[in-house]
C-alpha cells in the first residue's frame, strides 16, 4: 500500500492489514516484560482465573494492532505524531494462538487552523482475532502532513 498524507483521507475510508498470529511464548515475554499480571505471565494461574487460562496483555494487544497497520505503510509518509487516544477498549481477550488483523475507518478530517502544512484525522481502530471477533476498538486523533502545494495554489483544492 502507498504511504499517504492528510489529503488522500476521507470520512468513511477503512484499511485492513494483514494477520499475525501470537504465540504462547510471545505472550508470556510479552507480560515478563510490562504486564506482569498473573493472567498473563503464569499459566497455572490463569488456568484458575476467570478467563480459564493464558490471556494476551491488553497493552500486547494495542501494540501489536498498532505495529500490523503500520506496516501497511500507510502512515509512513505523513505521520507527525498523535497527541493521544480518545478510547480504549478491549471486548474479548486474547489467547495463545489467536491472528490478528486490523482495520481502520476514518471518522473525520480536518485541516489545521494555525500551521496549513498539516491536519488531523480521527481514526477509529478495530482489531480482530481469526474469527472475526472484535478484541481491541480505540479511536486515535493522528496528526497528518498535507500534500505540498506549489506557490499560489490553496491545500486541498485540487491544484
Amino acid at each position: 500500500m502507498d504511504a499517504l498524507c492528510f489529503d488522500d483521507f476521507k470520512p468513511g475510508d477503512r484499511f485492513e492489514s494483514a494477520g499475525k498470529t501470537l504465540s504462547e511464548a510471545k505472550i508470556l515475554d510479552f507480560a515478563w516484560r510490562y504486564d506482569p499480571q498473573p493472567i498473563h505471565s503464569d499459566k497455572v494461574a490463569a488456568e484458575a482465573s476467570p478467563y480459564g487460562g493464558l490471556i494476551a496483555s491488553g497493552f500486547q494487544t494495542l501494540v501489536t494492532s498498532f505495529r500490523l497497520l503500520w506496516q501497511t505503510n500507510l502512515l509512513d509518509a505523513a505521520s507527525l505524531g498523535s497527541p493521544g487516544i480518545e478510547e480504549l477498549k478491549w471486548p474479548l481477550p486474547v489467547r495463545p494462538g489467536d491472528t490478528l488483523r486490523t482495520v481502520i475507518e476514518v471518522l473525520e478530517t480536518r485541516p489545521s487552523a494555525s500551521k496549513p502544512d498539516r491536519g488531523i484525522c480521527r481514526f477509529r481502530w478495530d482489531g480482530f482475532n481469526q474469527h472475526d471477533d472484535l478484541v481491541i476498538t480505540f479511536t486515535t486523533v493522528n496528526i497528518l502532513a498535507r500534500r505540498p502545494v506549489a506557490a499560489g495554489d490553496q491545500p486541498g483544492d485540487g491544484s
